[in-house]
């Protein structure tokens, strides 16, 4: 009986797909940046329009829900358009949501800047489902979790560069009075608008390996994606892993203020947080490696495994070792993403596109797990809390060794390059 390769072939080899995934990781670079800039936007729009923190927090609800309404029309805009124009069309869209923050400023409309939001982030989607897949099948299935966790790792250094960016020239033109600092975004996120074109207009020249689909005795591109078992188990991980990830972030300033943890003001806080961030830079470049010598699946629960031993320490502990062992959270989350991603799109073929969407779509959860941590936080304590994000991570562990499970039918022999 003949078997499939595993993923499409490509119209290339060798030094042209690392030429290729050099290229995509400016990609990861680019999202990460974006993505991190929100962090400095919240408590600048925050003060220069006066908002309540629900107001300002409508900032993470517009970047995460674009992910959740856009990615199902990413899918389908990448099946018929293909990887590199859906790259190009998300660039584009992200500097138009960029340039809608100029006229914002201009007339001083938090509406209209959460409308640019919006588009912004949805040009982000559309960039993921584009590249999170063609990276993957970039090479041997065997490495694909290797791939994505070093290009997650060049995400991760755009996620640390984007505050200082962002402080500089934000907070840095503030001169006081409150139309000064709307009008203070105009020029940074002109400067994005304008790196988005030059970017699109250079990925339209680049000569990019072209991935074609072929349909398997398995796998037709009429087929239900919920017929996956691996991928729609792998989704929820997804929505679980962002969802944990975004939460214990969020939570961490004032959990290290509290007298029996650390007692740290906001700015001393706010400088330890970097290390949970740091963490998680640190071990996707380590992933990396491992996930070439060990199955990705082992490395995903013992990863899984170690987070919630760490969460159980920092629940049940005081001073410092409840303090790091929170932040050490952050290194084993680092190759989540990325493993998940892998293990749940193998051997989708022509759904790959849709099966991405729906995985981009499940980032929502970076909105939802933060809501149900705080209402845990209220009703009982801050740390206490961080039970919602160790339960995340038990499914993870499940999902690493039994969920991401295909049947022996869809099992296919990898073609390398």
């Amino acid at each position: 009986m003949a078997t499939v390769p595993n993923h499409p072939p490509l119209r290339s080899a060798g030094n042209a797909s690392h030429f290729a995934f050099a290229a995509m990781t400016s990609l990861f670079f680019i999202w990460g940046f974006i993505t991190a800039l929100n962090d400095i936007l919240i408590p600048h729009l925050k003060a220069a329009f006066s908002l309540t923190y629900t107001q300002a927090m409508l900032v993470q609800f517009c970047f995460f829900g674009a992910y959740f309404i856009v990615s199902p029309f990413a899918g389908k805009l990448i099946e018929r358009i293909g990887y590199i124009r859906g790259i190009i069309t998300g660039l584009c869209t992200i500097a138009l949501g960029c340039a809608i923050f100029y006229p914002a400023a201009e007339i001083a409309l938090y509406g209209l800047f959460l409308l640019g939001l919006f588009i912004l982030a949805a040009g982000v989607t559309i960039l993921q489902v584009s590249a999170n897949p063609y990276v993957a099948i970039l090479g041997p299935e065997r490495t694909a979790a290797s791939r994505l966790n070093l290009a997650q790792a060049i995400n991760s250094l755009g996620h640390t560069l984007a505050p200082l960016f962002g402080a500089a020239l934000i907070f840095g033109a503030l001169q006081g009075g409150e139309a000064v600092g709307a009008r203070a975004v105009q020029l940074p996120y002109l400067i994005l608008a304008g790196a988005m074109l030059v970017t699109a207009v250079g990925f339209l020249f680049l000569k990019l390996p072209v991935i074609e689909h072929h349909d398997t005795p398995d796998v037709h591109a009429n087929d239900s994606i919920w017929s996956h078992k691996a991928l729609v188990f792998g989704a929820l991980g997804i929505f679980l892993y962002v969802g944990a990830e975004v939460s214990i972030g969020s939570f961490l300033v004032n959990y290290f203020a509290q007298p029996h943890i650390a007692g740290l003001n906001e700015h001393q806080a706010s400088q330890m947080v970097s290390y949970y961030w740091g963490g998680a830079m640190v071990g996707r470049f380590v992933g990396a490696a491992l996930t070439r010598m060990i199955a990705p699946i082992y490395v995903l629960a013992t990863n899984a495994l170690m987070a919630i031993v760490l969460l159980i320490t920092t629940i049940n502990s005081s001073g410092e070792l409840a303090m790091w062992s929170v932040i050490g959270v952050g290194f084993f989350n680092s190759i989540m993403f990325p493993t998940i991603f892998t293990l749940a799109i193998r051997g989708l073929g022509p759904l790959t596109g849709r099966g991405s969407g729906l995985l981009c779509q499940a980032i929502v959860g970076g909105a939802i797990l933060p809501l149900i941590q705080g209402l845990v936080a209220d009703s009982v304590s801050v740390q206490f809390s961080f039970i919602v994000p160790m339960l995340a991570y038990l499914y993870i562990g499940w999902y690493a060794l039994v969920g991401s499970k295909r049947p022996a039918r869809q099992m296919e022999v990898p073609v390398s390059l």
